[in-house]
């Protein structure tokens, strides 16, 4: 009998490895205590703010992507630390990832193609603050857009 040799499981990146861990305390705390999450929450929050700055960095898709609402005040900590945001984006892309809001909806569909690009480069994706979880439901639904 022939057994074939187990294939090791691939380990999903999670953006908080993307710095240091006492940077991501700082952003963690803040985003907890300016926008009154829960510490658990906040380290969510920017966890994912992370992961998709990065993506957009160093894809160059920062155009095309957007955070949902869940995830933006992630993005919005990070860039308000901005020696920090400007330090990390050098290191990472070899330039600064300017935020350009614009007037785009924050659909599910919208939301579904961010989801896919951050996975696509190997990420581990927190889909209830990106509002694409399968489970969500009125009344608690878990994002931005018709997903409930």
């Amino acid at each position: 009998m022939t057994v074939a040799p187990e294939t090791p499981a691939i380990a999903l990146r999670h953006g908080r490895d993307l710095m240091s861990p006492e940077l991501f305390a700082r952003l963690a705390d803040f985003c907890a205590e300016e926008y009154g999450h829960e510490r658990s929450m906040a380290e969510r929050i920017m966890n994912e703010a992370i992961t998709l700055c990065y993506v957009m960095g160093s894809t160059n898709a920062g155009d095309v992507m957007a955070p949902s609402k869940a995830v933006d005040p992630g993005w919005h900590t990070f860039m308000l630390h901005t020696e920090d945001y400007a330090k990390w984006c050098t290191e990472n892309f070899g330039y600064f990832l300017h935020h350009r809001p614009n007037s785009k909806v924050r659909t599910q569909g919208l939301m579904v193609d961010v989801v896919g690009r951050i996975r696509a480069e190997g990420f581990e994706i927190d889909e209830r603050l990106w509002g694409t979880a399968a489970e969500c439901n009125a009344p608690t639904c878990c994002g931005d857009g018709p997903c409930c």
